[in-house]
């Protein structure tokens, strides 16, 4: 493989990383600071950066000092242009190495970094630097730095500000240093939505009523405050009124539910629930778990056959044939609901449409091995043991016989 094709592959795959690094964050580079400082001979002397922006989670910065007419090369912004993000600076001065200044003069000076301005005020009365987040206390002419809130304590006070503490090592001219201090943003902090306030978002959906009927409701939550995220930064999210928040929270979870890929395995957990509880003779939690099913549209023809089981082992015949008739129309030919449609008018007292049905399908299987007499026999047997008989019972079991 020629030079010219490695360069290009270098190229594309430095491109390739800085399009996808910097969807995750950027360098703000109009919140940067720049301070030139002159510091007298022997003297201590105090910077503030500028304010960080919210969802700042790491800062890279960069000491020069110059002599008299020497002037800085480039600036640390321009540097930062070719970093996409701050996994190309490693942690400390080493892997910082290459954003140094190309030029320094030949005076050095010692400096401490603080997390706060009463820490900082401290230093420049008695030059202690115990209080400090980060100490250099070999004289340099010029350093580097990258800051993480994960490593480094100068910005886990989340203080929204360093202050550095300079001490001139010169004893008999003033020095003129440059400090330059660029923050690194997070895309999703940046919005407000903090580890804590994204934590408040998961814990409320989980109490509604719909994530409290899924086993797991991690991916459904998750979804919501994808959306919430996306639409609303956090503040704007809390200055929502109640019944607009509430508004937003059933409208995202709507559309989370009735996304396929989430919604498939919600609706066949809620299935697996409600199958239990009615086998658990518990019919009026799995008539709920059906009906959340039913309620958003995704049931099956065996979902309204399921329901309608449940409520003629409640006694409910009424509602049982208005479901059954609704699974009818989704499936005529499924021989568990004519079934169950015909018991429904048989103990709703109209034995008429019940035997014509009984009749109509007494030659059939109900499934590949349970033929349509086994299932009505299996079928009275567990009404009686429910407690709901009828007189009629043995005489479709003759007619059918």
């Amino acid at each position: 493989m020629n030079i010219q094709k490695i360069a290009l592959i270098i190229v594309a795959f430095i491109s390739f990383q800085s399009v996808f690094s910097q969807k995750d964050g950027y360098w703000d580079k109009t919140r940067g600071t720049t301070e030139e400082i002159s510091v007298s001979a022997r003297d201590r002397i105090i910077i503030k950066t500028q304010d960080f922006p919210e969802g700042t989670t790491e800062v890279v910065y960069r000491i020069t000092l110059l002599d008299k007419n020497q002037q800085m090369a480039g600036s640390l912004v321009s540097v930062l242009k070719a970093i996409p993000d701050p996994t190309g600076i490693s942690q400390g001065s080493a892997g910082a190495v290459f954003i140094l200044s190309k030029i320094s003069g030949d005076d050095k000076c010692k400096y401490a970094v603080f997390s706060s301005a009463e820490l900082a005020t401290k230093y420049k009365e008695n030059g202690k630097t115990d209080d400090a987040c980060l100490v250099q206390d070999t004289p340099v002419s010029k350093d580097a730095k990258r800051l993480s809130s994960e490593k480094s304590a100068c910005m886990q006070s989340n203080s929204g500000n360093l202050w550095f503490g300079f001490e001139s090592k010169n004893w008999i001219m003033n020095q003129k240093i440059i400090l330059e201090v660029v923050p690194w943003v997070d895309n999703t902090l940046s919005r407000g939505w903090t580890l804590e306030n994204r934590k408040a978002i998961i814990d409320q959906c989980k109490t509604s009523n719909l994530a409290q009927k899924m086993t797991n409701s991690d991916d459904f939550c998750v979804c919501i405050l994808d959306k919430i995220q996306s639409k609303y930064k956090f503040k704007e999210f809390q200055k929502l009124l109640a019944v607009e928040r509430s508004k937003a929270f059933k409208d995202f979870g709507n559309s989370c539910f009735g996304e396929s890929s989430l919604s498939k395995s919600v609706y066949d957990d809620l299935r697996k629930q409600a199958a239990a509880l009615a086998k658990q003779g518990k019919q009026g939690e799995a008539i709920l778990k059906f009906t959340t099913i039913i309620n958003y549209g995704k049931a099956t023809a065996l979902d309204y056959n399921a329901i309608g089981n449940s409520y003629l082992l409640t006694k409910q015949y009424g509602k049982a044939i208005k479901f059954l008739k609704e699974g009818e129309k989704l499936d005529n030919t499924e021989l568990l609901i004519q079934m169950n449609l015909a018991h429904a008018y048989l103990l709703n007292d109209n034995y008429s449409s019940a035997k014509a049905i009984y009749k109509e399908y007494q030659s059939q299987n109900v499934t590949d091995s349970l033929s349509w007499t086994q299932k009505i026999k299996q079928d009275f047997a567990a009404f009686k043991k429910a407690g709901i008989t009828s007189s009629d019972f043995e005489r479709i079991l003759k007619l059918v016989d």
